[in-house]
């Protein structure tokens, strides 16, 4: 018979206790007793579950609530108000805030005790975690296999990390603010086309927003077939080149400051490239696709992925990921690469955190956008995500878009920086082709085919980008030139001069 003897190092470990300072909890307690003013050296950061004893807790508590409402908390204060609702022997009795008040330490030291407390909170939480990871590896009670579980441990990761960057203050003096707004402000006057953001590639767009600027979350949402995504590669395409440029005017040899990063959860790598490529080289991609193409046609199509090539894009076609894996993968190019603009398409295929069961779809799109808004500020970076429209539009006469035809659109609406709609006439224009078997004569049809050829041809190679939500600028409608056989967007010449570039 074998015995199993556990090694001493991992008996050592399973006898340790948490970590606590119970010590700095009670000094702490009696300098708030003792001067209430104390206590705004804390008040940012500070719990009450961050206390160790569960007694400690209960009096900070207690403490927290008085100063908060203008009144005194003292002693003799606490003591009638613990008697009053029956507890005061379940927090030592008048004997132990006596003790309290005797423990105290000054004033100046408060805040220092208040970050020991906290910091040994998140070392016992850290614990915990670990804990929890390691059970749950062992086990398949959550129902998650290994790389789900991965997942969730980042996302209770990052939860902690946010939590725990309660603990140092996150604000800025306003010389520092001041100062930020005008070097932004310099960068808008200096650049042509007063651009202080990261260029889109679409002069109007430019001109309306700025440029794309970090922590902004931007939806772009439409129905079926408008172009969403040609769109947002276009716009991904426009960032990319401008990095180049930015780069090459300091050092022809300079690497761009970042990428821009494209999760495709629709369309494959290799779907989106050829799409990107049939834009630049104005060849169809469906004739691509069937090889249906000259030799001068193929020998352009090579020369433009050449050209492609260099530019800093990194498209990444996980089907269904999860806003924590998206954080994950967005920190590691941060880190690696740089990154300055993330595109994510589309909003309604993208999974909440692993372990986490929302009641209800609006609740979990919600919990999705709320994460696409987190990644933005915490890497400073602009997101583009992508979103569907409901039905409804299709109901109504005027099929323009607007903010209530976002599906699950109260969360989304309310989480963006900037909702833009795009919207084209001649989809639903097509569809109202006139059919000569419902006219009574031949002279009524020939009429409205010629009202509806008109309506076409104003339509046509036409596209209206609807800002429907700005919080840093006006709202309204960009018209834009859109080319279907390429499904290539572009700025609308009036002149109707195209010189077929980008």
């Amino acid at each position: 018979m074998n015995d199993i003897n556990p090694p001493n190092g991992l008996l050592g470990m399973s006898q340790r206790l948490p970590p606590a300072n119970l010590q700095a909890e009670q000094a702490l307690l009696g300098a708030l007793l003792a001067n209430n003013k104390a206590y705004e050296r804390v008040s940012e950061f500070l719990a009450p579950a961050h206390f160790a004893d569960p007694v400690h807790g209960r009096i900070y508590q207690a403490i927290q609530r008085r100063v908060e409402a203008g009144q005194l908390a003292d002693v003799v204060t606490l003591r009638a108000e613990f008697e009053h609702s029956g507890v005061l022997n379940e927090v030592g009795g008048p004997a132990y805030l006596a003790q309290l008040l005797g423990a105290m330490v000054g004033i100046i030291n408060a805040g220092e005790y208040g970050k020991v407390i906290f910091d040994a909170w998140m070392r016992r939480q850290l614990i915990d975690l670990g804990e929890r990871v390691v059970n749950r590896a062992f086990g398949t009670d959550e129902g998650l296999d290994a790389k789900e579980q991965l997942e969730s441990a980042e996302q209770s990761l990052f939860d902690l990390a946010k939590d725990g960057g309660a603990g140092e203050s996150g604000g800025i003096t306003f010389d520092k603010a001041l100062r930020e707004a005008v070097l932004n402000a310099e960068r808008a006057f200096t650049t042509p086309g007063g651009v202080s953001g990261l260029s889109t590639g679409l002069r109007d767009l430019d001109a309306r927003t700025g440029g794309l600027h970090g922590s902004d979350l931007i939806i772009l949402a439409g129905r079926p077939g408008m172009g969403k995504t040609s769109l947002a590669t276009k716009v991904a395409f426009g960032a990319a080149q401008a990095l180049v440029r930015e780069a090459r005017e300091k050092d022809p040899n300079a690497m761009p400051r970042g990428c821009c990063a494209i999760y495709s959860l629709e369309m494959s790598a290799d779907q989106l490239a050829t799409r990107l490529l049939s834009e630049a080289s104005r060849i169809s991609g469906d004739r691509i696709r069937r090889g249906d193409i000259s030799q001068r046609d193929f020998d352009r199509f090579v020369e433009v992925s050449r050209e492609l090539a260099t530019l800093p894009i990194v498209i990444d076609d996980t089907p269904a990921i999860s806003i924590s894996a998206l954080r994950t993968r967005c920190r590691r190019l941060k880190r690696t690469r740089g990154l300055e603009l993330v595109v994510v398409d589309y909003l309604q295929l993208m999974r909440p955190a692993a372990g986490t069961r929302p009641e209800s779809r609006v609740l979990e799109i919600s919990m999705i956008t709320q994460g696409l808004k987190a990644i933005a500020k915490e890497l400073h970076c602009p997101v583009i995500a992508l979103s569907q429209l409901s039905r409804a539009v299709e109901q109504r006469e005027d099929k323009r878009p607007q903010l209530s035809d976002l599906r699950e659109s109260g969360s989304i609406e309310q989480d963006a920086d900037m909702v833009m709609f795009v919207y084209r006439d001649d989809y639903y224009l097509k569809m109202q082709e006139p059919k000569i078997t419902t006219y009574e004569n031949p002279a009524k049809y020939e009429e409205a085919m010629s009202i509806w050829q008109d309506r076409m041809s104003k339509a046509h190679n036409k596209a209206d980008l609807i800002i429907a939500k700005q919080r840093h600028g006006p709202t309204g409608t960009i018209p834009l030139f859109f080319e279907a056989e390429f499904t290539r967007f572009g700025d609308l010449d009036t002149t109707h001069q195209d010189d077929g570039h980008y």
